[in-house]
């Protein structure tokens, strides 16, 4: 990819507070959280979590009902959309049909009364940087759907933004092709160092391009971490639940050691895991791990779960297995995958051996500590 001249630097972003509701019903309840300039941040979360509410108020698209939003240390509470400086992105490429690629690119650029020779210059840069040069005289439809969102990443950052705003931006793309704009736009990202804040309901997507998760269901943040973290020290079950694969195993606490929490499970074993938790005895408790967490073993053991094969399927360089427990709970297993592993038959007997160290405890009653 060409490389080109510095963007305007990236800005501070700053969300303190941030509330807004639709009829009545919050959508969005005191979200806060900042992004580093220069740093890319993904805001992860189910259809309806709020993430897309988030966007349109830092990018002026709505007034939220409460909070501040800064960037570069300026409130925008008073700034218009179109002065604060932010280019967007969405997945639906938003291009004007009738205007050629360069001339969609070069919008942005004539409402900043940028010089015309200047427009020219920076439409040249924009089509070398996103390797669409010889495109510039077509029009949208005359593109496919990685073309035309390259022209839409384009014309965001031909106004050299503070910020930049991706909503879903390969939504609507398939999966290779996903993938290659992605790191495409992580190397825009490092080349002209724009903040960045991209809205995305794919875990992989957010993992791949984002430093750090901001994690949102029901209008609420989870967690705020980096995509490491969040797999491996998950703050809540939702988390856990939504990042990656967990299995989950429900139980009660029946003894609480300095190092150690037995969990009674609701098929009669129990489970060690060594350390304590922040339970009292008799709590409710729902138990992850995740399936790289599970060994498969022809031999009984006093820690294995008796479990039976439903299904095994190789992906690639991994084994997949499903598996009933005695009770009928499903479980998960995986391992790396070599010409010589054994795939096991539907219905074949196995014992399950799960990483205590790996697992997590969460409440399965509201009232309950947390862990």
């Amino acid at each position: 990819m060409a490389e080109t001249s510095k963007a305007a630097e990236g800005k501070h972003l700053s969300i303190r507070g941030l509330t807004h509701s639709y009829g009545g019903q919050n959508a969005i309840s005191d979200i806060s959280f900042e992004i580093e300039a220069g740093e890319i941040v993904a805001l992860l979360g189910p259809s309806g979590c709020g993430k897309s509410t988030v966007l349109r108020a830092i990018a002026g698209l709505i007034q939220p009902k409460s909070g501040v939003i800064k960037l570069g240390g300026q409130d925008l509470a008073n700034v218009s959309a179109r002065s604060r400086g932010i280019g967007m992105v969405f997945q639906n490429y938003a291009l004007f049909p009738h205007l050629t690629v360069a001339e969609n690119i070069a919008y942005p650029l004539a409402c900043q009364q940028v010089p015309r020779a200047k427009r020219r210059e920076r439409v040249e840069e924009m089509l070398s940087l996103v390797q669409l040069k010889s495109y510039g005289n077509r029009l949208p439809r005359e593109l496919s759907g990685g073309q035309q969102q390259r022209v839409a990443v384009a014309r965001a950052i031909a106004g050299r933004p503070s910020l930049l705003l991706l909503d879903e931006p390969f939504g609507a793309l398939d999966r290779a092709l996903r993938f290659d704009l992605q790191v495409e736009l992580l190397h825009l990202q490092k080349t002209l160092g724009i903040t960045t804040l991209i809205v995305t309901h794919d875990q992989e997507e957010a993992q791949s391009l984002a430093g750090r998760l901001v994690l949102m269901n029901k209008g609420n943040v989870e967690q705020i971490d980096t995509p490491m973290a969040v797999y491996d020290r998950p703050k809540t079950l939702f988390v856990n639940t939504f990042i990656g694969q967990a299995n989950v195993l429900h139980g009660t606490v029946e003894r609480l050691d300095a190092d150690a929490t037995s969990i009674a499970l609701v098929n009669g074993k129990a489970i060690a895991l060594p350390r304590r938790l922040n339970f009292t005895i008799g709590s409710k408790v729902t138990m992850t791990f995740r399936p790289e967490d599970v060994r498969l073993s022809a031999n009984p053991s006093d820690l294995a779960l008796p479990a039976r094969v439903t299904v095994s399927v190789p992906l690639g360089p991994t084994l997949v297995h499903d598996l009933l427990l005695d009770d009928g709970t499903g479980l998960r297993a995986s391992q790396v995958r070599s010409p010589s592993t054994f795939i096991p038959e539907p219905g074949a007997q196995l014992f399950a051996e799960i990483d205590t160290a790996r697992c997590h405890a969460f409440p399965s009653e509201p009232e309950a500590s947390s862990q």
